[in-house]
């Protein structure tokens, strides 16, 4: 029986680290995505403004 919930609570552990990678990898792109559209926005200001 103790040997089950071991099993479980491990292969629970293991999902739950690997969404918190894949969910904290997904963030820092889309971060950083939006920093170098923002950056190209201000740079081109100029020529989008009449």
């Amino acid at each position: 029986m103790n040997e089950k919930i071991y099993k479980t609570m491990s292969g629970t552990g293991v999902s739950s680290l690997i969404v918190g990678i894949v969910v904290l990898v997904t963030g820092v792109t889309a971060g950083v995505m939006m920093i170098i559209n923002g950056a190209r926005l201000l740079r081109r200001k100029s020529e989008i403004l009449i």
